[in-house]
C-alpha cells in the first residue's frame, strides 16, 4: 500500500511539475515550468484545496533521495578535468561563497517568517 500510494502521490507531483511546463512554453514565460509548478502545489495547499497528506508521502520520498539526482552532474564532471585543474580553485571559491550566501539568506528569511509567524 505504502508503495502505490508514494507513486500516486510522486505521479501528482510530476503532473503538476508538467503541467507547469506547458504553461511556460505556450505562454512563452521566461522562468523554468517547475517553478510554476512548485507555485500551483503552494497555491492549492495554502488555498487547501489539496491536503498535506496527499502529497507528504511521495514529496519526502523524493527528498530522501535527492542526492540521486545530483549523479549524474558529478559524473559529467568528470569529463572536464583540464578546466577543474585551472580552474579549481575559483569554482571552489563560486561554490563556498554561493553556498554560504544561501545558508545566510535562508537563516534570515526562517527567522523573518517565524517573527510573523509568532505575532498571529
Amino acid at each position: 500500500m505504502y508503495i502505490l500510494k508514494c507513486i500516486a502521490q510522486i505521479g501528482g507531483l510530476l503532473g503538476i511539475s508538467l503541467l507547469g511546463n506547458k504553461i511556460t512554453q505556450v505562454f512563452d514565460l521566461h522562468f523554468p515550468g517547475s517553478i510554476l509548478g512548485i507555485l500551483f502545489i503552494f497555491l492549492l495547499l495554502e488555498a487547501k484545496i489539496i491536503s498535506l497528506e496527499w502529497v507528504e508521502t511521495g514529496a519526502n520520498l523524493l527528498i530522501a533521495e535527492l542526492i540521486l539526482f545530483f549523479i549524474p552532474s558529478a559524473v559529467g564532471v568528470v569529463q572536464y578535468k583540464q578546466l577543474i585543474i585551472t580552474n579549481g580553485a575559483s569554482f571552489g571559491f563560486v561554490i563556498f561563497l554561493s553556498t554560504v550566501t544561501v545558508m545566510v539568506s535562508t537563516g534570515l528569511l526562517a527567522e523573518f517568517l517565524n517573527k510573523i509567524g509568532k505575532g498571529r
